[in-house]
């Protein structure tokens, strides 16, 4: 059987609520322009305390195309991701959030961009064309985090951490072990880096509407802080 073309991780930390319609959902919007055995859909467990294991092999057992992965200690966002994707063959790797806030619309749109010959592409919730319904301190939050990101790693980005993202295999893995952030930090890691190598990275203005509570809290906004500060000074160093 060939290797899959397309690998779309759902992270997963405690989703019992939410995993089920995520991945039925994905899958409908795959299968509506790929065929089945063309694409995969890796659920990446990370340490969940409230049954999403026992969901998320459920539905590996359903559908031949769904894979589970657990962990039984906590990993963290990023690096659950990065060996969700070590775990794939595939050459087109996806991750989006289990949440589903950005439109599936979308999602042929960021893949296509990787099949056209970019190396990266994310969607984006701050371009002009972008469509948002969000309350209004995560919006001035989110803004606020991204104008640091491009003021001291000088990303032309602008939107770091829409969790919604295509990577081409073997541009991720040049660089992924110089990443060195492994929660909710990596994902912005990977795209300053990126530039900062040359890839060639696609923004995607999306739909994007805010489903239920975040799970980042006023201690990860000093994370993110400290995360943007450390970088920053690595690089200087390093210069």
């Amino acid at each position: 059987m060939p290797y899959p073309k397309i690998a779309v991780v759902l992270p997963a930390y405690n989703e019992a609520e939410r995993i089920e319609r995520a991945v039925e959902e994905v899958r409908k919007e795959l299968s509506s322009y790929y065929a089945e055995n063309e694409f995969e859909i890796i659920i990446a467990e990370d340490g969940s305390t409230d049954g999403t294991d026992k969901i998320a092999a459920e539905l590996a057992e359903k559908y031949a195309n769904v894979r589970h992965l657990h962990s039984g200690e906590r990993l963290g966002k990023g690096r659950a991701i990065a060996q969700a994707f070590m775990n794939s063959n595939a050459e087109i790797l996806v991750f989006m959030d289990v949440d589903l806030s950005t439109d599936l619309k979308h999602l042929k749109e960021l893949i296509q961009a990787v099949e056209e010959g970019y190396d990266f592409a994310t969607g984006s919730r701050l371009m002009a064309e972008s469509e948002t319904d969000r309350p209004l301190k995560r919006d001035f939050a989110s803004k606020a985090y991204n104008f640091l990101v491009r003021l001291f790693l000088g990303s032309r980005l602008h939107d770091h951490q829409c969790g919604f993202k295509a990577f081409r295999r073997e541009a991720l893995f040049e660089i992924v072990d110089k990443a060195r952030d492994t929660h909710w930090f990596w994902d912005t890691e990977i795209l300053v880096l990126a530039q900062r190598e040359g890839y060639r990275v696609k923004e995607i203005p999306v739909k994007w509407e805010g489903k239920g509570e975040t799970k980042v809290r006023a201690r990860d906004s000093l994370y993110m802080l400290s995360s943007i500060l450390k970088f920053w000074w690595g690089l200087k160093v390093e210069r």
